[in-house]
């Protein structure tokens, strides 16, 4: 019983220590998109997504013609390029908070599974 007890303690420490990291990459990957979107702040990236999506759908509208025979404007090619690149924006902010999230359960479940093999540890003791 001892033995199963030391076992889970290991796993519970594990998994404490890859939520620890998971947070710092989750961090590291924040201030990433942070520094490569500069003058534009993270809160914001949302709002100017929708406004981008929205002028891209007008000069779909206005263009359909030049778009169907392959010749597009300029200002199309600019504003759809910058409605992928705030596109996969949205997708990394999402993804950084996806792994501090799982950074904050694996601590939670590593401090669980440390004091369930800590309580079995003691009981097997007694």
């Amino acid at each position: 019983m001892r033995l199963l007890a030391v076992i889970v303690m290991i796993i519970g420490l594990a998994s404490v220590v890859l939520g620890v990291i998971f947070i710092f990459q989750a961090n590291a990957g924040n201030q990433e998109i942070i520094d490569q979107i500069a003058p534009l702040e993270i809160s914001q990236v949302e709002d100017r997504y929708d406004q981008v999506d929205a002028t891209v759908e007008q000069l779909k509208v206005a263009e359909g013609a030049a778009l169907q025979a392959g010749n597009p404007s300029n200002s199309y090619l600019y504003v759809s390029a910058q409605r992928t690149s705030l596109g996969l924006t949205k997708s990394n902010i999402g993804n950084v908070k996806a792994a501090r999230m799982n950074g904050i359960v694996d601590i939670v479940l590593g401090v669980g599974l440390v004091l369930a093999g800590w309580g079995i540890y003691k009981k097997s003791a007694a």
